[in-house]
């Protein structure tokens, strides 16, 4: 949803509030400057369970696991 400014946000405000899908925002301006934010704060549905297994096969090797890595060997 696109900026609002306050006084149509004041105008419906209680509509605004219920037409909001969690997590989504509505910025509020005044004389074209946003001034505020109007956040739907309900928690987004759960995400679905991930099935096990799905990922197997993808390691082919774990043969060098535990070399020390590149990156960080001037800490060592």
């Amino acid at each position: 949803m696109g900026p609002l400014s306050i006084q149509e946000a004041q105008a419906c405000l209680a509509d605004l509030i219920h037409r909001l899908s969690p997590g989504e925002e509505v910025t509020l301006t005044e004389n074209g400057q946003p001034v505020a934010k109007l956040v739907a704060t309900c928690a987004p549905p759960p995400r679905p369970v991930p099935k096990l297994g799905t990922q197997r096969g993808s390691v082919l090797s774990m043969d060098h696991f535990d070399d020390p890595l590149e990156e960080f060997e001037e800490y060592q």
